[in-house]
Parts: structure tokens; C-alpha cells; sequence
């Protein structure tokens, strides 16, 4: 099944919320990586070798990209969705 993705505003203008219609992150924690070497997720370290971003928060069914503050959306979000699609389909 292909992923679905939403991608919502938070509070934060630095971060955007994606939320996907399967499981990210298996299991009851969180997980926040700041480098892909920290880790072995797929979608994590695609995610973190994006250029702008900066970390990222997953938990459950959604990851947080935190970007880096000269960054702009515009040009990362096409970026982030074309990550899920390379990740999960």
C-alpha cells in the first residue's frame, strides 16, 4: 500500500508535522535523531540527508522535520514527500 501523507503547520515555523495513514515508528517511544549516522530507520536518515533539515521527531504514525532556519519550505517540502514515496512505496 502506498503511503499517504498530510503535512500540517506547527506552532514552530521551523517545523512541519507529516502525518502518514500507516505506522513510521514501531513501539511506544519516540525517536529524534539529529544526524543519520544516529540512525538505521529509513525514513529517518533519508529525512536527515535532506539539505535544510535540521532534525527530525517521529512518533507512531508521524514525524516532525525541524528545518534549519535560512531553509524555506518551498523548497523542502516537494523534497520530504518525494522521501515517503521513495521510502514506503
Amino acid at each position: 500500500m502506498a503511503v499517504e501523507v498530510r503535512a500540517d503547520a506547527t506552532p514552530n515555523p521551523n517545523a512541519m508535522k507529516f502525518t502518514a495513514n500507516q505506522v513510521l515508528f514501531e513501539g511506544s517511544g519516540s525517536a529524534s535523531f539529529k544526524s543519520a549516522e544516529e540512525t538505521d530507520h529509513p525514513l529517518a536518515k533519508e529525512l536527515l540527508q535532506l539539505e535544510g533539515v535540521d532534525n527530525i521527531f517521529g512518533f507512531q504514525d508521524f514525524v516532525t522535520v525541524n528545518k534549519l532556519p535560512d531553509a524555506e519550505w518551498d523548497d523542502l517540502l516537494p523534497k520530504v514527500e518525494e522521501t515517503f514515496t521513495k521510502v514506503y512505496d
